[in-house]
């Protein structure tokens, strides 16, 4: 096959940061995209305007982070400003520069593995010019792009009816039990330290620290999950993403020792995100980010204590205390005098209910989301080795 290199076939931008002066919120001049953090799924969010630009993207340009992360990808809207962790890629024909974006997508790895620098690492403009682009007819661009937008299009679809299913818990939640802060019902309010006194919540450690944490060679190929907050992806524990202990090794851990229906609060780094564990395993061993709580389902329904954990006014709780130290985290003493309104195990009971119909409609959706993906990443293969 034939290659050209994308200096060939297209305009290359780098970035430049302008005089930090000539930076506002007001809307006075054009978009300024500083990098990644800016972008969103292929179109980025307008933050900051600038007045006096330094480089600047036209409007349908690629835009690729050449520093950390590299190679995440957006579209430009309109004329911007683009600072130095990004380039724009300026290529004329739509299905041209739509196969390109799809290639640069197909070689985020590579580009990576490129990058240079000992703090962030990051790609130059040499880098981007030498990538070889496979000569194909516009025809077959245009047919291979087609099928593979259209398959791009039905999981951003679903991933928004993923959204709108939690958007409706949420509101269910609202509507059966009323605003936490207000508490409109009168229900009964206590803190987490009450809950744990009084047996309705049976279990509230996090992770094993210091000593007991283990070390890098003692995690095995399989054996006792061990998870911590990056497991958590698409509201479930993702067991791909864990480690592994031996029965022997875990067994002489004595705290942070999770089972099924536990729920799971991330309070270390990443901190809010909560589940309840859905497993098999007769244990599952928590890692220093997650907390378990296990409840007494005579009083506390997993599903309920989750919606109330992600609900704004328990946000709210934990976001106070993270405003007061430097670190990100929420540690489990002051988990503890949090309040948690606990409505009549009846009406949670019917709240659970509901969930668990969602949660069957989530995974039929995340099922066909797997599905569609495999094939794009196969066709990416195909089309771009």
């Amino acid at each position: 096959m034939e290659y050209k290199s994308l200096k060939d076939i297209a305009t290359i931008t780098m970035g430049q940061s302008p005089e930090s002066s000539s930076y506002n919120e007001e809307r006075n001049g054009i978009p300024f995209y500083q990098g990644n953090a800016d972008f969103g799924e292929l179109y980025p969010t307008v933050r900051v305007w600038c007045n006096n630009p330094k480089k600047t993207a036209k409007e349908n340009d690629i835009l690729i982070s050449v520093r950390a992360p590299i190679g995440a990808l957006n579209y430009a809207t309109e004329k911007c400003c683009i600072g130095r962790g990004l380039a724009a890629i300026t290529i004329e024909n739509d299905f041209e520069r739509n196969y390109v974006f799809h290639l640069l997508k197909a070689q985020k790895n590579k580009l990576n593995n490129k990058g240079t620098g000992s703090t962030f690492k990051a790609i130059g403009k040499s880098v981007l010019e030498e990538i070889q682009v496979p000569v194909i007819s516009i025809e077959q661009q245009e047919i291979s792009m087609k099928l593979m937008d259209t398959i791009e299009q039905i999981v951003r679809h679903r991933k928004q009816e993923l959204k709108s299913l939690d958007t409706l818990i949420k509101s269910r939640f609202t509507e059966m039990f009323g605003d936490p802060v207000e508490n409109p019902k009168g229900y009964y309010v206590a803190t987490l330290q009450e809950l744990i006194n009084n047996g309705f919540i049976m279990y509230h450690l996090d992770g094993n620290h210091g000593g007991d944490y283990p070390r890098s060679e003692e995690f095995v190929d399989s054996g006792v999950p061990y998870i911590s907050a990056n497991c958590i992806v698409n509201d479930e524990i993702d067991f791909s993403k864990a480690k592994f202990l031996t029965p022997e090794r875990a067994g002489k851990l004595r705290k942070g020792i999770a089972q099924d229906d536990d729920v799971l609060f991330a309070h270390n780094a990443t901190v809010g995100p909560t589940v309840v564990l859905h497993t098999d395993e007769e244990k599952v061993i928590l890692g220093t980010s997650l907390t378990a709580y296990r409840c007494n389902k005579e009083e506390i329904m997993p599903n309920y204590l989750k919606a109330y954990m992600l609900s704004d006014g328990f946000v709210r709780q934990y976001s106070g205390d993270m405003k007061q130290t430097t670190r990100n985290q929420v540690p489990i003493t002051a988990q503890k005098k949090y309040l948690f309104l606990i409505p009549p195990i009846e009406e949670q009971n019917q709240f659970s209910a509901f969930v668990a119909q969602i949660d069957k409609l989530k995974a039929t959706i995340q099922k066909s989301i797997d599905e569609a993906q495999t094939l794009f990443d196969s066709l990416m293969q195909e089309y771009f080795g």
